[in-house]
């Protein structure tokens, strides 16, 4: 056989390194469009495209090194069968066959004993494409009559406030944030998980713009931003209930526009009479002065633009505050204009007509929050959860109590399958381990719910080892358990074929996505202005101040008792991962940030180690003393693996299991603690 000539000798010219265009399908807004480069079978670098309007060229540090998970020693490659106790991640390879089979007879056994409620699916944002997240998993799991999950970690508190205030109208573009007077940013950080925001901020505030940003946390540079308002977590809602009451006393309200174009406005502003600045500025730790000063630039600035973020619904108030907040632009006037409104997902702008592809048979079972899994999983339930099938998510790190989620996975009568790329905290703990491909290994097509693209995602590279999509398998348990849906029987391009054509909001090419190419939502007259060429999607086209789903006092404040526990506990998006998404090699020890004042108030010194504790756990770490911080709130990253921290415990283990009451949404944010030092480094093992 011939042998390869070493590198610089013979003839023979070294192949050149490919380039292959495809779509980043984590979950973030922007939805970049990537070119992987490929050298000799192998990624070896990913750089954001110069075709893809928001991307222009460059993309975030963690998606450009994605080819490290790809090729990491943590990932998954065959099919695995746990061989010890739950946890310990020991396991055995196995054949596919044997994994679906065994799957497929446990999934039999537990219907027959149960029915079909005893199986959770458990999913959230690890894919957002239409391929791996919708159609195919929610048709199998509903022939297998499985219960129904709400997912509520993210967006259920602003999705319903955008859907109940104006029916999820499209949303103000990114690009059109240069025309701006004023930009309010707030609950976001951009600087971490929307960063094709930045240069639209940059344009605006060089045009101009006033750019104020209301967050706990100090996210941008001072001589970035006119006004930071850092409020106490979970007082959004006073806040924008003194910017109400503040248009209301001076005179400020667009009644022709209230009037004309929405109903509910005096339900509104009847809690607001209530809040007047100095009530909001004791409430929300801030100064009087500096509300007012908002209220005075937002009304007098036109365009005004308020980007609503999701990190403010993350508590018991956060529908209403989403609601107060996304109520302001028609309070004040602020709508009809381009770079007016206001900002937030704009998921809806495309969407799949699941009906152009199959029949879904009624799927009416019980509904359980994912929220509440810890839970879930110990209570005696009729029928209990007795089965559970883990994908595009990693609960052990991302649910709240994180403590009762350990717990419920160890249940020895639990079979838990986990279809997952890397051994994450979750699949330690699964009966059946599936490998999952990445982005860089599959075809897809993907949203954007920040941008307005579609994205076509190519695959740069085979597989690795046996990894699957999830449609794959989910097609494969069908057949075994006799579903005969002819979706079942598509392969990936058919699939990509016929979901292109059953988009809703543009003109599915097929070809384009087959490519890796990008589609625009298309709307009349260019991008959307709210109000003027996309009205609200409520049946009467009208904005809905006092939504019928936040019942009759739909503006109540109800502040969190913090008891023994004074500090406020933030899990803020970080740069170092997207959710839990590259904790294998990204986040390799956990630090808590918290105010020098508090530090010296508790007699901690700069990386000591410490503990953050309440009653449903306790987090080992060192402290990480910054002004960024106000006083009165510290902060753990979101997603953070187990291995990060002294104690194998992460932020979740803090954060309480109950739901924000109008949507269901989880509340993290309600997390109250307290911080004290440790006396030697072996107390924060």
């Amino acid at each position: 056989m011939p042998q390869r000539p070493a590198q610089g000798q013979g003839t023979c010219a070294v192949n050149p390194d490919q380039t292959i265009p495809t779509t980043c399908t984590m979950d973030c807004p922007d939805t970049c469009a990537l070119d992987v480069t490929v050298r000799e079978g192998r990624v070896v670098g990913l750089h954001g495209r110069r075709d893809h309007p928001d991307t222009a060229g460059f993309i975030c540090e963690k998606v450009s090194r994605f080819h490290e998970r790809l090729y990491h020693p943590s990932r998954i490659l065959h099919p695995l069968r746990r061989t010890g106790p739950k946890g310990e991640g020991r396991f055995e390879a196995i054949s596919w066959d044997a994994a679906l089979t065994e799957i497929a007879d446990r999934f039999r056994e537990v219907r027959d004993r149960f029915g079909g409620e005893a199986i959770l699916p458990f999913k959230y944002g690890g894919s957002n494409g239409f391929l791996g997240d919708g159609p195919v998993d929610d048709l199998f799991f509903a022939r297998l009559g499985a219960s129904r999950l709400a997912r509520t970690f993210c967006a259920a508190p602003t999705g319903e406030a955008a859907k109940g205030l104006y029916g999820k109208m499209p949303t103000t573009a990114f690009e059109d944030f240069v025309h701006a007077r004023c930009i309010i940013i707030w609950g976001a950080n951009p600087r971490v998980s929307n960063i094709h925001l930045l240069p639209y901020l940059k344009e605006a505030r060089r045009r101009g713009a006033f750019v104020a940003v209301v967050d706990p946390l100090r996210t941008f540079p001072a001589a970035d931003v006119d006004l930071h308002l850092p409020i106490l977590p979970g007082t959004d809602l006073p806040l924008a209930l003194a910017l109400a009451h503040e248009a209301e006393s001076r005179g400020w309200l667009d009644r022709a526009f209230l009037d004309a174009r929405t109903t509910g406005a005096d339900t509104l502003l009847a809690t607001a009479r209530s809040w007047d600045l100095d009530r909001a500025a004791e409430t929300c730790g801030v100064g009087a002065e500096a509300i007012r000063q908002l209220a005075q630039v937002y009304q007098k600035a036109t365009p005004a633009l308020i980007r609503c973020g999701w990190g403010l619904e993350r508590n018991q108030n956060g529908a209403r505050a989403v609601a107060a907040i996304l109520a302001l632009p028609a309070l004040f006037g602020k709508f009809g204009v381009k770079g007016g409104g206001y900002a937030l997902s704009n998921s809806g702008a495309v969407r799949l007509d699941a009906s152009r592809l199959f029949e879904m048979p009624p799927w009416t079972t019980r509904m359980l929050n994912m929220s509440r899994l810890g839970a879930l999983l110990q209570e005696p339930l009729a029928p209990p959860i007795a089965a559970l099938y883990v994908y595009n998510c990693n609960p052990v790190a991302t649910a709240p109590d994180q403590n009762a989620v350990i717990q419920g996975l160890q249940r020895e009568d639990l079979f838990t399958v986990v279809h997952e790329q890397v051994m994450t905290d979750t699949a330690r703990y699964a009966d059946i381990v599936l490998p999952a491909v990445t982005f860089l290994e599959q075809r897809e097509i993907k949203r954007g719910y920040g941008s307005y693209v579609v994205g076509g995602v190519r695959p740069a590279v085979a597989p690795e080892g046996e990894a699957r999509p999830n449609e794959a398998v989910f097609s494969a348990l069908a057949g075994r358990l006799g579903f005969t849906d002819e979706i079942f029987t598509w392969d990936t391009e058919t699939l990509v074929r016929r979901m292109a054509g059953a988009l809703t909001g543009l003109e599915g090419q097929a070809d384009t996505y087959l490519e890796g190419g990008i589609q625009t939502a298309a709307f009349s007259g260019g991008t959307p202005i709210q109000f003027d060429t996309v009205m609200p999607r409520t049946p009467d086209e009208r904005g809905h101040l006092a939504p019928a789903f936040l019942g009759k006092d739909p503006y109540r404040f109800e502040p969190v008792e913090a008891g023994d526990f004074p500090l406020a506990l933030l899990s803020p998006a970080s740069s170092k991962m997207t959710s839990s998404t590259f904790g294998e090699f990204n986040y390799p020890q956990l630090r808590l940030a918290m105010h020098p004042a508090d530090a010296a108030a508790r007699g901690i010194a700069q990386d000591d180690r410490v503990k953050v504790w309440n009653r449903l756990g306790e987090v080992r770490c060192p402290a990480d003393l910054t002004d960024r911080v106000r006083p009165g709130v510290v902060v753990l990253p979101k997603g953070a693996w187990m291995k990060s921290s002294g104690n194998g415990r992460t932020a979740t283990a803090l954060a309480p299991a109950h739901l924000e009451p109008a949507s269901g949404g989880a509340c993290y944010n309600d997390a109250r603690v307290e911080v004290a030092g440790l006396s030697s480094p072996q107390d924060a093992l």
